[in-house]
């Protein structure tokens, strides 16, 4: 039950700073979802540093990996957004924009959690 409830805390502090972003970053004007590639590539580097630290003799606990890993960085990510977005490039023909997007999300995302591990081996 305490690991339910970590994870419950950590995704509602994670949904809700994606929604803070969303606010924040998407432009209306370009249709561009730079808060959803904004939280998936900080988001991929956050759970690299942790997972990173918790795979460091066991620097974090598993407490900490489930409430920030699996919840904080579970919430606070999104690939059903992605997803969505992506559909909708492709709906309305913009495939420079679903290209740029989908490949940079990817090829980030995956960067940022292997510079996470790194940095995280690096304290």
């Amino acid at each position: 039950m305490k690991s339910l409830l970590l994870v419950f805390i950590g995704g509602g502090f994670g949904s809700s700073l994606r929604y803070i972003l969303t606010k924040l970053f998407n432009d209306s004007e370009s249709g561009f979802p730079y808060a959803t590639l904004i939280a998936n590539v900080s988001g991929s580097l956050l759970i690299g540093v942790i997972m990173g630290l918790a795979l460091k003799n066991n620097s974090i606990s598993q407490s900490t990996v489930l409430l920030l890993a699996t919840g904080f960085c579970g919430g606070y990510t999104t690939f059903s957004t992605f997803a969505y977005e992506n559909h909708m490039f492709l709906k309305n023909g913009d495939f420079f924009s679903l290209a740029l997007y989908s490949l940079g999300s990817i090829v980030l995302g995956i960067s940022m959690v292997f510079v996470g591990i790194w940095l995280a081996k690096s304290f």
